[in-house]
């Protein structure tokens, strides 16, 4: 649940552009990095709309902006100028204690590197985020055990994150991602560390969740990665060169 003061922070948004009900928006965002006298603007007045049940690769060269943006849409970061809706929420002039409720409570993330805690069990990295959103134990544990067994872990419930391969570790993150049925599902090169069978089959977990409706975006270098989405949003030079739609 969010609290009282994020909720008064809400600004009503249009629920639906063109039929199209929008769960993400930037207007005109702007990001500036400050070092020493030396400013450097990495994004360049970004605006779009994210729609429920769209699967998007945001793609470029690096140093584009890619992960600037990640951290904006994932409230990891704030713009230096524009708005960013996530839902009806206004996150753009959010406290950071703000961020991290509506992080916890409207965003999956699915990293790299797993970022998975190692001294906990399959399980307990899957209840993570239920614990911080107040579940109580047996909800958690109920809850966890269903995604376990989504992604085909259920048989790896008591082991811990070094104990499995990489491809059975991102299926931990994503699980742990689904937890809260999150408004958006973020994931940053998601198979960057994944021999080829093992990124196949997580790709394979992202075609059945984009099936079953839930929106995700998706950073990548990779063209044949992107081939698996629906809608391909390419920055050059913290700009939106192209956003085209399969």
């Amino acid at each position: 649940m969010l609290d009282s003061e994020t909720q008064q922070s809400a600004v009503n948004r249009p629920a639906s552009v063109g039929g199209q009900s929008v769960v993400a928006s930037l207007d005109d965002i702007r990001k500036t990095y400050h070092m020493g006298s030396l400013a450097v603007e990495v994004l360049h007045g970004i605006s779009l709309d994210f729609f429920a049940g769209d699967y998007i690769s945001i793609m470029g060269p690096s140093g584009c902006g890619k992960s600037t943006l990640m951290n904006i849409l994932g409230c990891l970061d704030q713009p230096s100028s524009g708005k960013y809706f996530l839902g009806d929420q206004d996150t753009s002039q959010m406290e950071d204690d703000q961020l991290s409720t509506i992080r916890g409570a409207r965003l999956g993330f699915i990293f790299q590197s797993y970022n998975l805690i190692q001294q906990l069990n399959v399980l307990e990295n899957i209840e993570m985020p239920l614990f911080y959103q107040g579940f109580s134990a047996s909800d958690s544990h109920e809850i966890a055990m269903g995604l376990a067994q989504r992604v085909g872990l259920d048989d790896r419930i008591d082991h811990k994150p070094f104990e499995l391969s990489g491809g059975q570790q991102q299926r931990v993150a994503i699980a742990r991602a689904l937890a809260v049925d999150p408004l958006i599902i973020l994931a940053d090169e998601p198979t960057g560390n994944l021999d080829s069978k093992s990124g196949a089959e997580i790709l394979n977990l992202f075609d059945e969740l984009h099936s079953q409706g839930k929106t995700l975006i998706m950073v990548t270098h990779s063209d044949e990665l992107a081939e698996r989405s629906q809608r391909w949003v390419r920055l050059r030079d913290g700009r939106v060169e192209s956003d085209e739609r399969n």
